[in-house]
């Protein structure tokens, strides 16, 4: 059974195993401790598996917005609904605090992660060329705006005479 929780000073040690297992430039222990205690927009989950740390997500709010800043999953949890639950909590979370919608960054090669995203509403809005400093690869941004946001429609429906 898969359980999202906060994430906590207590998790660090297993979440840096899967940020190091997950992302060659990896962040660092400082990094999550200052966002765990001195960033006021971070909001930080992790996935439980048996009581282990799967995976975790993690979202800035920033003004109206949720900004996407991570999400990772052990390998070995893959496609078993780990990446799915840390996103549904995110986009609740998000909800909760009636952000007008969430965005993101990924790979241009990462498909998988893409499909996932796709799988909840999100839309490729453009890329960030050369955006990984380690392979200098391009990101799709992606973005899913809420129902409640009042230009919803515009930014669902295709551009008229485009």
């Amino acid at each position: 059974m898969i359980e999202i929780v906060p994430m906590t000073m207590a998790h660090l040690e297993d979440v840096l195993e899967v940020e190091e297992t997950c992302f060659a430039i990896a962040w660092t222990r400082a990094d999550f401790e200052r966002e765990l205690t001195k960033n006021t927009m971070a909001i930080y989950r992790v996935a439980l598996v048996d009581g282990k740390v799967a995976g975790y997500a993690g979202m800035w709010h920033v003004v109206t917005e949720g900004q996407i800043t991570n999400v990772a999953v052990l390998p070995q949890y893959r496609n078993q609904g780990v990446g799915a639950a840390l996103m549904e909590e995110m986009i609740a979370v998000a909800k909760e605090k009636e952000m007008i919608g969430i965005t993101l960054e990924v790979k241009i090669s990462n498909l998988t992660a893409q499909r996932l995203y796709a799988r909840f509403g999100f839309r490729p809005e453009g890329f960030r060329k050369n955006y990984y400093q380690d392979t200098h690869e391009d990101a799709v941004i992606m973005w899913l705006y809420f129902e409640t946001y009042e230009h919803y429609d515009e930014m669902t429906s295709p551009t008229e005479g485009a």
